[in-house]
């Protein structure tokens, strides 16, 4: 364990009951998104090079117009 985690579990042990047990689901809440996010991402990789490969030729090809965030 880092000391800086070992420095925020040592401030909100002394926090009362229930504001560890919020701390402690918003934590394993966060936690649990990040894996699904990472899995999801990994899974998603061979579709996501296509669809960069896919883009790379339309700009070759001439397929694409540059970008003007004021007509967004």
């Amino acid at each position: 364990m880092t000391q800086l985690l070992e420095q925020a579990f040592a401030k909100a042990s002394r926090l009362p009951d229930s504001e560890q047990d919020a701390l402690a689901s918003i934590l394993l809440s966060e936690m649990e998104s990040e894996a699904r996010w990472q899995k999801s991402f990994a899974e998603s990789a061979d579709k996501l090079a296509a669809l960069a490969k896919e883009a790379l030729a339309d700009a070759r090809a001439g397929r694409t117009e540059p970008l003007d965030p004021d007509k967004l």
